[in-house]
């Protein structure tokens, strides 16, 4: 059982030392990972103007139903 793991935690390291990092390992700090706050921005801004323009929409619609039934 010992052995396993041990094969499969040096696999893992090796596929590890394969993958392709977004930062340069030379940074520190949070520059290190500018390019992953910069993305979660960018998803964060974007859900929140889709939500606004859905809540928008849904306003809109319920406001004509209301008017269409009495």
């Amino acid at each position: 059982m010992v052995t396993r793991v041990r094969r499969f935690l040096g696999e893992v390291r090796s596929e590890l030392e394969k993958a392709s990092w977004p930062w340069d390992p030379k940074e520190k700090g949070v520059k290190k990972y500018r390019e992953l706050i910069d993305s979660t921005t960018v998803v964060v801004v974007a859900m929140l103007l889709l939500s606004g323009y859905i809540a928008f929409w849904d306003l809109v619609m319920v406001n004509i139903v209301k008017l269409l039934v009495p």
